[in-house]
C-alpha cells in the first residue's frame, strides 16, 4: 500500500511539472485548461482504483477481509502456510503450491473459544461429504487460545475446509491449490495498466504542444 501511495504522489508531482510545461507551450488558455483537467482527471481515477487493488489481503477492515467468515454469527479467520515454499507467506483460499500445508483458523469472537469446534478438509467442492474424500480431520475440541491448528498434504485441485462449532451450522472455505484465479490476475493487472494509461495520457498531452514539436524538430535537425 505504501508503494502505491508513493507512486500516486510521484505521478502527481510529474503531472504538476508537465502541466506547467503545457501552460507554457499551449497557444491558448482554453487548450491549457483542457489539458490540465485531463491530467488531473486521470490522476483522480488512479487514486480511486489503486487503493482497492492494494487491499486484497492487506490492511483491510475485518468485515471486508475475504479470509473472514461468520459461523453462527461469530467471526472466524483462516490462513494457510507453506514454509517449505515461502517461509513468511500466508495464503487464504488460493494456495500456490502442493505439499504439506499448515492450516490455521482463528476464532475471532470469544464466544467460539468456550465450545467444541471441529475442522474437516475434503477434496472437491462437494455438497455431500464421505470419509473417502476427507484428507484431514480435527475432531471437536475446546480451543481456549482461540486458534485451531492442523496440517494437511494437499495436491493440486479444489478442497473445502469445513468449520463446525458445536450447536451451530458449519461454515466452509473453498481452497484452490495450484489453480489459476483469473479474477485475482485481473485485479492485480488494473494497477499497472492504470499507471501506463496515465503516463500515456501525459505523454500525449505533452506531445500536442507546439513548443514540444518544435523542440523535436530542432533536435533532429
Amino acid at each position: 500500500m505504501t508503494t502505491i501511495f508513493l507512486a500516486v504522489v510521484a505521478l502527481s508531482v510529474v503531472a504538476g511539472v508537465i502541466s506547467r510545461a503545457i501552460l507554457t507551450f499551449s497557444p491558448t488558455r482554453l487548450k491549457r485548461l483542457v489539458s490540465f483537467r485531463r491530467v488531473i482527471g486521470a490522476l483522480a481515477i488512479l487514486s480511486i482504483l489503486l487503493p482497492g487493488v492494494a487491499g486484497a489481503h492487506g490492511n483491510v477492515a475485518m468485515e471486508e477481509d475475504t479470509c473472514v467468515q461468520r459461523v453462527g454469527g461469530n467471526l472466524v479467520h483462516f490462513n494457510a502456510y507453506q514454509p517449505q515454499n515461502e517461509a513468511r507467506a500466508q495464503y487464504c483460499t488460493d494456495i500456490p503450491g502442493e505439499g504439506d500445508t499448515f492450516l490455521v483458523v482463528d476464532l475471532v469472537d470469544p464466544g467460539l473459544r468456550n465450545m467444541p469446534v471441529g475442522v474437516r478438509v475434503v477434496r472437491g467442492d462437494l455438497s455431500e461429504i464421505t470419509e473417502d474424500e476427507t484428507v484431514a480431520y480435527w475432531p471437536p475440541a475446546v480451543h481456549l487460545d482461540g486458534v485451531v491448528r492442523g496440517e494437511a498434504k494437499l495436491a493440486k485441485g479444489l478442497y473445502k475446509l469445513i468449520i463446525t462449532p458445536e450447536g451451530f451450522s458449519p461454515s466452509s472455505y473453498l481452497l484452490r491449490v495450484q489453480q489459476i484465479d483469473y479474477a485475482t490476475i485481473t485485479r492485480k493487472a488494473i494497477g499497472p495498466l492504470t499507471v501506463l494509461f496515465v503516463l500515456a495520457l501525459i505523454g500525449y498531452e505533452l506531445s500536442k504542444s507546439k513548443r514540444w514539436r518544435n523542440w523535436r524538430v530542432f533536435g533532429h535537425s
